[in-house]
């Protein structure tokens, strides 16, 4: 695989940890894939236009769009499919994605450039660490986390990124009328999102408790959900509010 940093002299990011006792763990695998030379040429070109280098300090949002609006932050965009579908159709807002996976980053950049997109930036960083250091306070119109990786054997739950510290750190970022808003294909997931975000502070299930909703118009069906569906696997969307 061609290392996407070899010739802009950027650090890959830290991996996110959770404390377990003395031990660290890793709540992703960095499984990069195959690095194609579009994706490079995306970084190398497209990067100065809609990436945002990770600083480790509050960032000024307008002036990095160059206008005030609400914001969505997407989390772990993968290929960015909804990203860029929620750029399109929702203009009025900026849109703020974070993806640790650089081929999946490469082609949303290549993605972003063939729209023309204006209202799109695009971290290739930690997202805990941009969240704890970049983003202030009660800033964040909604948050979206689509299908995050499920750590589905049951030695691995522990690496779920959804879990009560996560969940507080994301009510923080919240505005008062804010919204946060999960999908998985995996119901053993959901459940635990209900357990967790159900009894976290400051949010409230639009659908009820343990509840779920039809997909929304704003989230397209990405490849993730149709591979899931084919294993026979059910849907579900979360909607929480900020209360």
């Amino acid at each position: 695989m061609t290392d996407p940093f070899a010739s802009g002299g950027k650090v890959p990011p830290k991996p996110f940890t959770i404390t377990e006792g003395q031990r660290k763990v890793r709540s992703f695998v960095l499984r990069q894939g195959r690095f194609t030379d579009a994706q490079q040429r995306a970084f190398d070109e497209l990067w100065p236009r809609f990436g945002i280098d990770y600083a480790g300090n509050t960032r000024d949002f307008d002036a990095a769009f160059g206008r005030k609006a609400p914001r969505i932050l997407e989390i772990g965009f993968g290929n960015g499919e909804a990203l860029r579908f929620s750029a399109q159709h929702d203009p009025a807002r900026d849109h703020i994605g974070i993806e640790v996976h650089a081929p999946g980053v490469g082609r949303l950049l290549n993605a972003l450039a063939d729209d023309d997109a204006r209202n799109v930036r695009v971290y290739h960083h930690d997202a805990v660490e941009v969240l704890e250091h970049e983003i202030a306070d009660g800033t964040l119109d909604e948050v979206r986390i689509f299908f995050p990786d499920p750590w589905h054997k049951k030695r691995h739950n522990k690496r779920r990124l959804v879990n009560p510290e996560f969940a507080g750190l994301l009510v923080r970022k919240l505005a008062a009328d804010g919204r946060l808003h999960l999908a998985t294909d995996w119901h053993d997931y959901a459940e635990q999102m209900w357990d967790v975000l159900d009894s976290t502070p400051g949010i409230i299930n639009r659908a009820g408790p343990r509840g779920a909703v039809a997909r929304p118009d704003w989230r397209p069906q990405t490849h993730f959900e149709t591979r899931g569906q084919k294993l026979g696997h059910g849907v579900w969307d979360l909607l929480y509010d900020r209360c």
